[in-house]
């Protein structure tokens, strides 16, 4: 005898997606600048025009040779110790041949890596075409890698949705549901237990590396709640530090229904459900509230169990499998 195969049962989201095609090169500096070193040396007055519309780095070696098939100039362009002996190695009218092409294809800015002197040609050239020029003490590879790392960051697709995101012992619940149904009173249960709260009310979403969803809520709202009856409160003030987290990833929403007579209710966990975010699916569940149930013991059991199943646990799938195999052997 065998199980019934489990189907999939899939929600989406109904906020629309928001994808962030470029980042202002001055927002970049403003940003990134000390954790990447930067010295601006020339084309200040590009700053503000010039965009980054790709979240990976550029190294020229090819167009510095004249070869601009599959150039990336949408890309910041990075000169290493490589580039930039080369561009040495040439005379100032070549050089000028050389970097004019590379800035007329609209390259965003330039950076050289290593603390190396940028020529005296280069400067001419990003002064005169506008195109910011940057130095950094930061090894090429140091800097491609922490810099893609930000980049990917600011250009991820977002989204955003309204809900409570909680951290429940390292799995990020999301918690949804209609106005008033007692998601926050349910995430200030879950903080009293030692849990942390992520977000409140408003959850901003990014897709990090086309593989994992990240929740984070406002600079202006974080760390605090609404309480329906009382009001706005500090959870940091009242619980401690590290009741609040600034960011998550999301790994499990949880949506509350009304509970209604006769209504459909999960009761052996063998369904697979799931709920779409950015065109990415995460595990799904649907909790009934009515009165005298203790949701926020609800939600932390629904956590834990994510977690097990994560780690090949399944509770639902091993006494399924227990009873096909008694069910077997009392058949015979």
């Amino acid at each position: 005898m065998a199980a019934l195969p489990l189907p999939d049962s899939i929600k989406k989201q109904a906020s629309s997606l928001k994808t962030v095609e470029s980042f202002p090169v001055r927002r970049f500096f403003e940003r990134f600048g000390e954790p990447l070193e930067l010295e601006l040396v020339a084309g200040e007055m590009g700053l503000q025009n010039r965009k980054i519309r790709e979240k990976s780095i550029n190294r020229p070696a090819l167009a510095l040779t004249g070869y601009y098939d599959y150039f990336a100039h949408k890309r910041l362009q990075l000169f290493g110790a490589g580039e930039m002996g080369y561009l040495r190695s040439l005379v100032r009218e070549r050089q000028q041949k050389v970097l004019k092409e590379i800035v007329d294809h609209n390259i965003p800015c330039m950076v050289v890596s290593r603390g190396l002197r940028p020529t005296a040609t280069m400067l001419d050239i990003a002064k005169e075409a506008k195109v910011p020029l940057f130095r950094t003490r930061m090894k090429s590879k140091d800097f491609s890698a922490e810099a893609t790392i930000l980049l990917e960051q600011e250009l991820a697709p977002q989204t955003s949705l309204h809900g409570t995101l909680m951290d429940i012992k390292g799995v990020g619940t999301l918690l949804r549901g209609k106005s008033g149904v007692g998601k926050s009173e349910c995430a200030l249960a879950l903080v009293e237990r030692g849990h942390s709260l992520v977000a409140d009310d408003f959850v901003s979403i990014r897709l990090v590396g086309d593989r994992e969803l990240v929740g984070t809520g406002t600079e202006l709202s974080r760390g605090y709640m609404e309480c329906r009856g009382i009001g706005i409160i500090n959870i940091g003030e009242l619980f401690g530090v590290r009741s609040v987290r600034l960011e998550k990833r999301i790994d499990l929403v949880i949506t509350f229904i009304d509970w209604h007579p006769g209504m459909h209710e999960e009761r052996t966990g063998l369904e697979r459900h799931y709920f779409e975010i950015l065109d990415h699916k995460v595990s799904h569940v649907e909790i009934p509230v009515r009165p005298g149930r203790d949701m926020a013991r609800l939600v932390e059991v629904a956590a834990l169990v994510h977690a097990l199943k994560r780690m090949g646990h399944d509770s639902a799938h091993a006494f399924n499998e227990r009873l096909i195999a008694y069910m077997q052997e009392h058949s015979k």
